[in-house]
């Protein structure tokens, strides 16, 4: 039922306002019931989740199942993107097929979502003014029709420019720069002043980069980093936040701490690896 509501989105999704926006969640499923506490239940509030759903924590099943779920009932009020951990290669390394195969006896639900990821839509447009997607820019993307125009059903590939709009980061040096990821690039203010000005954006938002307040503004406000998991892998300590934009497109962040449950880490590490 999830292929059949994904497969005919848009590379470039349009979404509506007012909307929510979400960066990473990584399987931390009582803290995406957290988020939804905070943010309001769907469909009450439009979402727009910008990938990873899965990997990292202890509950990427439940997780990716809720959300995929959401999706089915509700496909007008709740747009999921494709982050780089929504492909095969990815999660046989973090977590995701482990826990599926520990869950269920099999790997028939890991290839099962792996292969509905395949259709997520990559990149959403919410109202011509905010570009969004898991990671960033491609030095070979300049427009918003050049990402129509790609092939999205595939395995993230490790190079190009679907993979770029996966793992890219923004940077402080200008122009592109090699990604310490191993895939995608970094890219600096100038990129984002002329990707920007190229669309008729008013932003970029993305998520991908743990931060520790739960967002980041890069290249003077024109790049915006969100990230929804709190206290990442239980260990690093920081805060999440959701973006919310209004009918005025008006923003406003919402910052949240972990959800408080019994018999999981509470130990925080304030010294983040900003690649996990």
């Amino acid at each position: 039922m999830a292929v059949e509501v994904v497969k005919d989105e848009q590379n470039v999704q349009p979404v509506q306002v007012p909307v929510t926006i979400c960066g990473d969640i990584h399987g931390q499923f009582h803290d995406l019931m957290e988020l939804f506490k905070i943010g309001g239940p769907c469909p009450d509030t439009n979402y727009l989740f910008m990938g990873d759903y899965v990997d990292r924590g202890y509950y990427s099943v439940e997780t990716v199942s809720f959300l995929v779920a959401m999706k089915v009932r509700y496909p007008k009020r709740i747009t999921i993107l494709r982050g780089n951990h929504e492909s095969r290669q990815i999660t046989q390394v973090y977590g995701f097929y482990d826990e599926c195969f520990r869950k269920y006896g099999s790997a028939n639900v890991w290839k099962t979502f792996t292969d509905l990821f395949d259709y997520f839509p990559i990149t959403a447009l919410v109202e011509n003014s905010i570009f969004c997607l898991h990671g960033g820019l491609s030095p070979m993307i300049e427009t918003i029709d050049q990402v129509r125009e790609l092939n999205r059903y595939q395995e993230v590939p490790h190079e190009g420019p679907m993979c770029d709009l996966l793992w890219s980061d923004p940077d402080d040096r200008g122009g592109w720069g090699i990604s310490p990821r191993g895939a995608g690039f970094t890219f600096g203010q100038d990129i984002s002043e002329q990707f920007n000005h190229t669309n008729g954006l008013s932003l970029t938002a993305r998520a991908h980069q743990l931060v520790m307040d739960g967002y980041s503004w890069s290249h003077q406000d024109l790049v915006v980093t969100i990230f929804s998991a709190p206290n990442y892998c239980y260990r690093c300590g920081n805060q999440a936040a959701i973006m919310e934009v209004d009918e005025n497109h008006n923003r406003d962040f919402l910052q949240y701490d972990p959800s408080v449950r019994p018999g999981e880490p509470t130990v925080t590490r304030k010294t983040p690896d900003y690649f996990l």
